[in-house]
């Protein structure tokens, strides 16, 4: 079934959500601009250094950034460093045990994706994936290429393509099967491009169109990422504060392990878990993502400021 679906894939064209492709080129350069500031925090690069660097104008350098997230380069940079992200981590203890309104996480989550899910049952797990029918499709989105996975009941997978590996769309598509192998897949993006427009354009967010998940794991993989829909956007939290919400202090490996598998990425936003120093760590799509994904929340935070 696997190698039937690779070989659909390579025929089927698929088409970009109307979530602007002049966003998902601008990510090529924040992605390159990304690796050179990881490369040289401690240097303090400035404007014209950056700009140098991407081939542009100063004055472009600056428009891309504003574009793209509403940063100029100097906050991007201040908004991925380690004293922010220990900011960020102020009172992580507590976000989470916080009682919430109506599903709602905090005032960030204002500024948030509006989110309701439910879990499949531990014997649907157990079967795989089995009699479900899984659509996917490809799509532009503001962090490059994204795939995304529905069924019937909601959004029920959200990749990305890893640039800094080099992963094919083939190989980004076999990673997400692997999870649910007795599905069947079929290229149908057309219907989730609705999904890929709700999520990736801010202006659609609203509390009277909600993004339908679906969680399909383990028990805890599912607990975990229910814990992880409850942080809001602007704040993060350790692995060590999820185990011990979910009362097992002990457990922040097993935690890393199921944050690693959350399968709707952005949605189930793993990216605003961090060590507990502040640092940034392994992110399954790639740690420059990680670090355009709180850069460009940092962003849409300012703005509605």
């Amino acid at each position: 079934m696997l190698q039937d679906t690779m070989t659909a894939l390579r025929d089927t064209p698929h088409e970009p959500a109307p979530t602007s492709a002049r966003s998902a080129n601008d990510y090529d350069q924040i992605r390159n601009a990304i690796a050179f500031l990881t490369r040289s925090w401690d240097q303090q690069p400035s404007l014209d250094e950056l700009a140098a660097h991407l081939e542009l104008a100063p004055t472009q350098c600056q428009k891309l950034f504003k574009r793209w997230c509403g940063l100029s380069p100097k906050e991007f940079v201040q908004a991925l460093t380690v004293e922010h992200a220990r900011a960020l981590l102020k009172d992580s203890a507590s976000i989470l045990d916080a009682a919430y309104g109506v599903g709602l996480s905090g005032g960030g989550r204002l500024h948030d994706l509006f989110v309701s899910h439910e879990a499949m049952t531990p014997g649907d797990y157990k079967r795989r994936g089995e009699g479900l029918d899984m659509a996917y499709g490809f799509h532009a989105c503001p962090f490059g290429e994204a795939l995304l996975i529905a069924t019937e009941r909601g959004l029920a997978g959200l990749a990305f393509l890893d640039e800094d590996k080099a992963l094919t769309r083939e190989e980004v598509l076999a990673d997400m099967m692997r999870r649910w192998p007795r599905a069947k897949f079929r290229a149908a993006p057309d219907r989730t491009k609705a999904f890929a427009r709700l999520i990736f354009s801010p202006a659609e967010w609203s509390i009277d169109r909600p993004v339908r998940l679906v969680l399909i794991g383990t028990d805890f993989e599912v607990r975990v990422w229910e814990a992880l829909l409850k942080i809001p956007m602007g704040r993060a939290v350790s692995y060590r504060d999820i185990a011990c919400h979910l009362g097992q202090p002990t457990a922040s490996r097993a935690v890393g392990s199921a944050v690693g598998r959350n399968p709707i990425s952005f949605v189930v936003p793993c990216h605003r878990v961090l060590g507990a120093d502040g640092r940034l760590t392994g992110y399954h799509w790639g740690l420059t993502r990680k670090r355009a994904l709180i850069g460009w929340e940092m962003g849409r935070l300012a703005e509605g400021r």
